[in-house]
């Protein structure tokens, strides 16, 4: 490596940290609208023989915010709803009995409604007080949903274009980089992919179970499982298992072993059954490495780590298998390479004349001066 090279390489190294930072304050964003376009890209194809590949972005996008818009404004108008009847007292569950059985069994006195009277005031306090705080969010969340929007489109128009260009300028063998690329689809195809669609079958699975128990805000609930679900093995749990407990308290045991069983044999069985054959044999993930992907994907960056920390793992696991798979291939393969350009390298420049001093200009090389005849060189007069 020249000068030049090294130095190319620290102005690159620099501008790459440069543009981290710059794109740090907005990094979720960015790291979910290549999850959206990812999603959305077998669509995008199947919508541009007939609107163009122009069109075809900005209808996804148009459809993706109204599907995503609607269940969030209901969401939100749910929980301000539940906030306001909780401060006011209006709770839709049977507090008395819930304390009846906690100081008849445990001899605890615990005013369970003056709790979730007080803690739904502060929390509705919080909205409402803090107008600086809430601008600056939102102004921030504007910037970020533009970016988003943006870079959804982008990456439906040139996102194949750019993996071709990595393809392409790889330093690896053609098919070693075909098998690395196949194994990062295979992985975050298992996870985006599989994560969804279990994650919403699960939810709804217990949903139904709260409805058939019948539980107050079964909507609400059924959409705080599906968010749940994609922490694999204890998501939905962390809901319909309360929600057992809860009915023993107040005194439906019938209900309370319903949903118990249900809850068991049939929204566990999702995580059992469908999460192992549509996430983590696609992705060739260990159940316990997503868990690890998922939560830590959720400490750093927030919702979208649910997808981006298991994905972020499947591609660590993906260049271990390559370099396990493939290094003896990369070993033996570098210098016959070596050796061929060598060999172009001088066929293309032909016969190198050796200089000589004595020669004067304009004469014609003759490096290797041979006897004449009568023994007389052929420089000889």
């Amino acid at each position: 490596m020249n000068r030049s090279q090294s130095f190319l390489l620290v102005c690159i190294a620099i501008s790459a940290l440069a543009a981290f930072i710059v794109v740090l304050p907005f990094i979720e964003y960015v790291l979910s609208a290549l999850v959206i376009a990812y999603v959305l890209y077998p669509l995008h194809l199947r919508l541009v023989p007939h609107v163009g590949e122009r069109i075809s972005p900005i209808l996804l996008i148009a459809g993706t915010v109204i599907a995503a818009f609607l269940p969030f404004y209901y969401i939100v108008t749910a929980l301000v709803r539940d906030l306001q009847n909780l401060a006011r007292g209006r709770t839709g569950l049977e507090i008395e009995e819930v304390e009846a059985t906690l100081f008849d069994q445990f001899g605890l006195i615990v005013d369970i409604e003056s709790l979730l009277m007080t803690g739904a005031r502060e929390l509705l306090e919080v909205l409402s007080s803090s107008a600086t705080g809430f601008v600056a969010l939102a102004l921030r969340t504007s910037l970020g949903l533009a970016l988003l929007l943006f870079l959804i489109y982008y990456g439906l128009k040139d996102g194949p274009e750019f993996v071709s260009w990595i393809k392409e300028n790889s330093p690896l063998p053609r098919t070693v980089t075909d098998n690395l690329f196949g194994q990062i689809e295979q992985t975050t195809r298992g996870v985006v992919i599989g994560h969804i669609f279990v994650a919403i079958l699960q939810g709804l699975l217990g949903g139904i179970g709260l409805w058939l128990a019948g539980l107050p805000n079964v909507v609400f609930w059924t959409f705080v499982m599906i968010v749940l679900a994609f922490l694999p093995l204890i998501g939905a749990f962390m809901v319909w298992g309360p929600a057992v407990i809860y009915l023993v308290i107040i005194g439906d045991p019938v209900s309370a072993t319903f949903l118990g069983l249900y809850g068991v044999l049939v929204v566990s069985m999702v995580d059992n059954y469908a999460r192992p054959i549509v996430i983590d044999k696609r992705a060739r993930l260990n159940p316990g490495l997503i868990l690890v992907g998922v939560f830590g994907g959720v400490y750093v960056l927030g919702f979208v780590g649910l997808f981006v920390g298991p994905i972020v793992l499947g591609i660590f696991v993906a260049m271990v298998v390559t370099f396990v798979d493939d290094y003896d291939e990369l070993t033996v393969g570098e210098p016959a390479i070596d050796v061929a350009a060598a060999e172009r390298s001088s066929q293309e420049l032909g016969p190198v004349d050796t200089f000589d001093p004595s020669q004067q200009p304009g004469q014609p090389t003759d490096p290797t001066p041979s006897d004449s005849p009568d023994g007389s060189t052929s420089g000889d007069e």
